[in-house]
């Protein structure tokens, strides 16, 4: 498992894609997955970033984990900042327009669709945001 901690501050966002990516890169993921791991990074990295500890700032862990058989990438987010479960929010409307849709949630949203599993815990005092990314053999998703 490799891990990184550093203060959650938007501007850091450069150094937690390239920890994650070059992870997923490192284990066999491909571009297509690679783009969905950093908007899912990304996500959630900005939300902490922007919402955990306002006004002040904080600390965030990002952990990654994972294997070659089969593929799959294991990323955890973890803050002491305020808890939040991002996921207890439910699913946008699915037949109303994108023009309508209230401000916010779309981020997670789009992280349940694009990876395998996604989940919150709190945790000693800790807010843990986890998703993870599997490839079968020949390529495609599960």
């Amino acid at each position: 498992m490799k891990r990184l901690e550093i203060p959650a501050e938007k501007a850091r966002l450069t150094e937690v894609l390239d920890f994650v990516l070059g992870y997923a890169k490192e284990l066999g993921f491909e571009e297509k997955e690679l783009f969905q791991l950093k908007v899912c990074a990304e996500e959630i990295f900005v939300n902490v970033a922007s919402y955990a500890y306002a006004p002040d700032t904080g600390l965030i862990t990002v952990t990654a984990d994972g294997s070659t058989d089969p593929l799959t990438v294991t990323l955890s987010f973890i803050d002491s900042g305020t808890p939040f479960d991002p996921l207890a929010k439910p699913d946008p409307a699915k037949k109303r327009p994108l023009s309508q849709a209230k401000k916010g949630g779309l981020g997670i949203f789009i992280t349940k669709k694009l990876m395998d599993e996604v989940s919150y815990a709190y945790q000693d005092g800790r807010n843990v945001m986890t998703i993870r990314k599997t490839r079968s053999d020949n390529g495609e998703q599960p």
